[in-house]
């Protein structure tokens, strides 16, 4: 279609804007917000204390997503899907649907491993429940809720969603979940938010293509801490719950693996690959129907999303974006008119602009930004070849078969829009239509009549390129906002890119600093310390790893670095004088009260992490589980990820339950979060899991 050839061309210019990436970290930013920092949610009763949960047969359970949109034709009820041998259960082209009714296969003595105390709150459910057999069986998949097998009835039935994606910029059909089957949507009883309730390696699917339904365990212990760990940073992010080993399945992939299942759970599963299967197909009508759901069930009413900016070609001159329009209402002038599916589509973009913004400044990449890996909520989803930045470089990718770098570090922010483009293109017919989007004309022919397609193709185009300038803004507005926070700044000058950003940035892909230590080891130096050219230039040694001289890439001696450094904290303790200090400590270049710097050290410390999870910990854990036979680690391990800003773990009253206070490792904590091990640096690793 013309429409699909014009706007790629027109969007693609826009993408060129963030080409900015790859030369320096930061372009102009233009308003300043105050920080803060999110962590993991607790269910709180009407009188401000903390919920004890419910139980599993108690949690309220519907299926919204099912009721509410077409099914596979070949299943027309979940009684037809159940009665079908599960063995007979496989891929195939699935058309005119957006999922199929399918049950988890049946696992023979599952373990459950390990559950997220954090997911358990934000659910609802009471922690005792991870003891009960009820659990263990519903986690595997095992125990269906909402569905009397022997009576075949019940309100709701496990299903599998049908969509395509575009991998590595190629289409790519039909994808779908392959090992991914749904079980039902919870609501918490204390918080109202509705998560869909999902199982991953659970058996094949219609959408299962060459593979097998299976995870391995190796995989699934990656993602089932990652996604709290993201959680936990305040990175929008898909959710983990538990995590089962089977030890009747063994599964093939480079090598022989042990297979698992993961719990995950989201407010919504949808992606962008579930629009483009319906624009690949031409469907125009289910595309409406999935985008009308969307907006209403997903997002809660077309009123919840954003109005027309004052004007969409300059973002930055909205100061504040309105919500509350209704539905019907057509905003801005003949030409550029925005009606609801416009507003919808900007949403969209708006969230995964924040989204991609809070990677770049916590350095985590994805690893495979597919469009069918990327959520219409802009949450971080599907973790496959995942990481968190070791040594600081922008081209760094975490994914061994990415050979072009396209999903590296920086690419990551232009490739999100790329994908966006996809959708504008998928939403483009919708969007084009402006004021005629519910003409009867419109709805029977859509772009069939060439001129009246004109003025549609024209009003898409236009559109499509504004939200990338919204995109644009939206994204260098979060990301400066969360940079700053993380150097301790509570205000913005101009001359900060320059002497503090741009420099520090350059300093670290220069002498190969790790990304996250540098922040968090910088959140501990008192201002105080480093008042003298010779103090700076000592303290400068805490950002080298010990093996620096034997193990860096860095081509800079490490006593050139540390010059190079005390030059940067002598401009950075400026800034920090003039935002934390008094008028008269501004004035004279003295240092800030002890009282104040004890404040901003702390500030610092609670958006700077002390640990994340990083491949080789990661790896660590995988062979202890798996060769080791050991299961504590993995607890350890998730209430790291979980309380990431602690100084340390164990003796700390942390959110745990002890009045001793948590009782961790110690020895194994001072380990994870110190200097990386030389051959555990810049890992990568396949998408096979």
């Amino acid at each position: 279609m013309r429409f699909q050839s014009a706007a790629a061309s027109r969007c693609l210019a826009v993408a060129q804007h963030f080409r900015w990436f790859q030369t320096q970290p930061f372009g102009q930013f233009h308003s300043c917000y105050q920080y803060s920092t999110m962590t993991a949610s607790s269910a709180l009763n009407a009188n401000g204390t903390e919920s004890q949960g419910t139980t599993l047969a108690d949690l309220p359970k519907s299926w919204h997503f099912t009721s509410s949109l077409p099914h596979d034709p070949k299943y027309p009820t979940p009684a037809d899907s159940h009665k079908t041998p599960r063995d007979e259960i496989g891929p195939r082209q699935v058309r005119g649907a957006i999922f199929t009714w399918v049950r988890p296969e049946m696992q023979k003595d599952p373990e459950l491993l390990a559950v997220s105390p954090a997911a358990m709150r934000d659910i609802g459910l009471a922690m005792s429940e991870a003891e009960t057999e009820e659990f263990r069986q519903t986690v595997v998949g095992n125990k269906l809720h909402g569905w009397d097998s022997e009576t075949l009835t019940g309100p709701g039935y496990p299903w599998a969603q049908c969509y395509g994606g575009f991998q590595f910029g190629d289409w790519a059909g039909q994808l779908g979940d392959g090992r991914a089957i749904s079980l039902f949507e919870s609501t918490n009883p204390q918080t109202g938010v509705r998560y869909e309730i999902q199982l991953k390696g659970a058996g094949m699917t219609p959408y299962s293509r060459f593979a097998d339904g299976k995870a391995v365990l190796r995989s699934s212990i990656r993602e089932f801490i990652v996604s709290e760990a993201l959680n936990a940073l305040g990175i929008p992010s898909t959710r983990a719950l538990a995590l089962s080993l089977l030890p009747h399945s063994r599964v093939r992939r480079e090598t022989i693996e042990p297979g698992a299942i993961v719990v995950r759970f989201a407010q919504s599963w949808i992606r962008l690959g579930n629009f483009d299967i319906l624009r690949a197909r031409g469907d125009r009508a289910l595309t409406r129907k999935l985008a009308t759901y969307v907006a209403e069930d997903v997002y809660g009413g077309w009123d919840k999303l954003p109005a027309r900016l004052d004007d969409p070609d300059s973002p930055a001159e909205t100061s504040e974006t309105k919500r509350g329009v209704p539905k019907d209402e057509i905003q801005g002038p003949e030409g550029s008119e925005e009606n609801r599916f416009t507003r919808l589509y900007r949403e969209i973009v708006r969230r995964n602009a924040l989204t991609v913004a809070k990677w770049q400044a916590y350095g985590f990449m994805n690893g495979v930004l597919n469009t069918d890996n990327t959520s219409i909520l802009g949450l971080s989803i599907d973790f496959g070849p995942f990481a968190f930045m070791d040594n600081f470089d922008p081209q760094y990718t975490p994914n061994h078969d990415d050979h072009f770098l396209r999903y590296s570090y920086r690419n990551q922010p232009t490739i999100i829009w790329w994908n966006l483009v996809r959708l504008g293109e998928a939403l483009g017919e919708l969007m084009g239509a402006g004021p005629l989007v519910d003409d009867p004309s419109f709805l029977e022919n859509g772009l069939k009549d060439e001129s009246a397609a004109e003025p549609i193709i024209a009003r898409a185009e236009k559109i499509i390129t504004q939200v990338g300038e919204e995109y644009k803004h939206v994204f260098l507005t979060e990301y400066k906002r969360l940079v700053q926070a993380r150097l301790g700044l509570l205000t913005h000058k101009e001359s900060d890119f320059d002497q503090l950003f741009s420099n520090l940035f350059d300093l670290m892909a220069d002498l190969s600093l790790d990304f996250n230590h540098f922040f968090r080891r910088l959140s501990t130096i008192p201002i105080s310390s480093i008042d003298t050219e010779e103090s700076r230039l000592e303290k400068s040694r805490i950002f080298f790893p010990k093996d620096y001289a034997t193990t860096t890439s860095s081509t800079v001696p490490q006593s050139d670095g540390q010059k190079k450094l005390a030059e940067w904290l002598a401009a950075w303790r400026t800034r920090i004088i003039q935002d934390w200090g008094s008028l008269e400590d501004w004035a004279s270049s003295s240092s800030v009260t002890p009282e104040k710097d004890q404040e901003r050290m702390a500030a610092m410390k609670s958006v700077n992490p002390n640990f994340i999870p990083r491949g080789w910990i990661l790896d660590e854990i995988i062979k202890r589980v798996e060769k080791g036979g050991e299961r504590d680690v993995l607890r350890r391990a998730m209430h790291m990820a979980l309380h990431p800003f602690e100084d340390t773990w164990t003796g700390n009253n942390n959110g745990t339950e002890t009045e001793t206070g948590y009782q961790g490792d110690a020895e194994e904590e001072q380990r994870w979060v110190g200097d990386v091990p030389t051959m555990g640096r810049a890992m990568q690793c396949s998408c096979s899991s």
